[in-house]
């Protein structure tokens, strides 16, 4: 049997520059953090033939063109010869539909198995970009580069994309100790809304590719937030880009009227108030994860905590995609 892990991610500045329909015009920027909490894939030859498939639902087919799971059967049309008997069991530490990258998770971890299930090798690179190619060019998916690069790479990277799509990846310059003091002040609440992002991405896809001045002017400072998060952490003024966050949310809000809800903005304004210098739903928005920046860690939980929410603890992660 092969298992193999992919990180989950949150985004610190400038998502939403990943998708093609704005980079292949502006080129995007954008830095991405993995975090300690996973996708798993595993795969194993069974006794019986036949195409066994254990996700959030179970499957048996006798045929790749029979699988219902888009992005499973999408990778094992690129592994053919492991179509007559294989069993795959995905499972996740995180809901999907959530905003913290699951899908590009899932595409990453499950490749990666199948290369190593057939003896093969794939490097970090061509993980990420064969990931891209299955939920941008073969499903469809209006998503960005983000996801699939961060789950494969970790760390906490800068990506910067040029016109032609190629990524480059490189490390923030960070000092253990403002790595550790962004860690620490970094908080996930659990908003109870779970969303698939495409409703939100696609609309931000459509209106870049008629050039809507509004949504391209919008994502033209995302990138610009993008560029500063970047000084602010390297510089360790951990509390500007606190505050960055809250003018990225209201930046980021103005994209869909459905990116925030009444119930939200109750507990993001609650959460200024009470220890937290800014923050944003992580991913597309519309639910999901609530990230602040907090000043006072202590006091924000203390707070939050009315609101029966749950946080989710996490540290960053700095291995990327790997078996187990």
């Amino acid at each position: 049997m092969i298992i193999v892990r992919s990180p989950l991610r949150i985004s610190l500045g400038g998502g939403g520059t990943d998708l093609p329909s704005y980079y292949k015009e502006f080129g995007g920027f954008l830095i991405s953090a993995a975090i300690n909490k996973y996708v798993y894939s595993s795969v194993l030859e069974p006794y019986s033939d036949g195409i066994y498939l254990k996700y959030s639902k179970t499957e048996k087919a006798n045929s790749i063109n029979k699988i219902k799971h888009p992005i499973i059967k999408e990778v094992l049309k690129k592994f053919k010869n492991n179509s007559k008997k294989i069993e795959i069991t995905t499972l996740a530490e995180i809901p999907a539909g959530t905003g913290l990258g699951s899908s590009g998770s899932f595409t990453t971890s499950l490749l990666k198995c199948m290369y190593l299930f057939n003896n093969k090798q794939i490097s970090r690179y061509k993980l990420a970009e064969e990931a891209c190619d299955i939920e941008i060019n073969k499903l469809k998916e209006p998503v960005g580069k983000q996801d699939q690069y961060i789950s494969s790479f970790g760390g906490i990277k800068i990506l910067k994309i040029s016109k032609s799509g190629k990524v480059k990846v490189s490390e923030l310059k960070l000092k253990n100790s403002i790595k550790q003091s962004l860690q620490n002040n970094l908080l996930l609440f659990f908003t109870g809304y779970t969303r698939f992002s495409s409703s939100i991405l696609k609309k931000q896809d459509t209106e870049t590719k008629k050039k809507f001045f509004k949504t391209l002017e919008n994502l033209k400072e995302i990138k610009k937030i993008g560029y500063e998060s970047k000084r602010l952490i390297e510089n360790n003024d951990l509390n500007e880009f606190g505050k960055l966050l809250d003018y990225h949310w209201n930046k980021k809000k103005e994209r869909a009227t459905n990116m925030s809800n009444n119930k939200i903005d109750i507990i993001y304004n609650d959460a200024l108030n009470h220890g937290a210098l800014g923050g944003k739903l992580v991913g597309a928005g519309g639910g999901g994860f609530l990230m602040f920046y907090a000043k006072n860690p202590d006091k924000l939980r203390k707070r939050l905590n009315k609101y029966k929410i749950k946080e989710l603890k996490f540290n960053f992660d700095h291995e990327g995609t790997k078996k187990l």
